[in-house]
């Protein structure tokens, strides 16, 4: 199926690994030009290796090495695409961090945290990119959140930010609908990749991952980012024309939410 993102033009936060790079990857492959960004100048560098590779022509990509925790950082990224690609036409808000423990052990520095490095840069990224989206006649919003922000589970901060960030995603579909801007959120389950947190987890206590995927993944296997960034892909596409304000799961019947 041609998803008809033939040269629209991509930001993806947080695109250096994982999901990030995954939806990149997806977008490249279906014809989009995509800005990747990232705070690791290697990392990035590695990143836009990758995903020139599944480019369907040359000069697709732009990179900029900067911190979307900032508004300066956002707005460089947003600028970037735009005076490099003449536009914008998919913001996906990838980056999210949190740390801390219950609530008598995360403290305000903790949450404040949390919330800076996940909640705001998808709401700075949104506020700059949505002019730029309006010139172009309409566009798309994609929020990466999880099955933990849509049901109890995961750390307690994470849990909180990524339901914000859906909550998030509800509000600006209805916001931004007049405005022919969809928006919606993808909530992956556990996916495993190089470098990230279950990856990690698995070399530290194999026989721990193993009793988990048994007892909580229906499927018995992690997910994989590329099932994501193929999700992505599609939300950000003419094809997904009438879907916004959904939270899309991802999870391979993880979550037990009805919902």
């Amino acid at each position: 199926m041609d998803l008809g993102l033939t040269d629209k033009v991509a930001v993806i936060t947080g695109s250096s690994r994982g999901l990030g790079l995954a939806s990149a990857r997806a977008l490249v492959a279906e014809g989009s030009r995509v800005c990747l960004c990232a705070r690791g100048e290697e990392a990035l560098a590695e990143a836009a290796v990758e995903v020139e590779a599944a480019a369907k022509r040359p000069n697709m990509i732009a990179t900029v090495q900067a911190d979307v925790s900032t508004l300066a950082g956002i707005e460089r990224v947003i600028n970037h695409a735009v005076e490099t690609f003449g536009g914008l036409d998919i913001l996906v808000n990838n980056v999210g961090k949190a740390a801390g423990s219950d609530l008598l052990g995360t403290s305000d520095a903790e949450w404040q945290a949390a919330i800076d490095e996940t909640l705001f840069p998808a709401i700075r990224a949104s506020r700059v990119a949505v002019p730029h989206m309006k010139q172009r006649g309409g566009g798309a919003i994609v929020m990466i959140t999880s099955i933990w922000g849509r049901e109890s589970g995961g750390r307690m901060t994470y849990n909180a930010v990524k339901a914000a960030e859906t909550s998030l995603a509800k509000a600006l579909a209805v916001q931004l609908a007049s405005a022919n801007i969809r928006v919606n959120s993808v909530a992956p389950g556990s996916i495993m990749f190089p470098g990230g947190s279950w990856h990690k987890r698995q070399q530290t206590d194999p026989e721990g991952i193993a009793r988990m995927i048994r007892e909580d993944l229906p499927f018995g296997r992690f997910g994989r980012a590329d099932e994501v960034g193929t999700v992505v892909a599609f939300l950000a596409s003419p094809r997904a024309s009438w879907v916004s304000g959904a939270s899309i799961v991802v999870d391979g019947a993880q979550g037990k939410s009805n919902l």
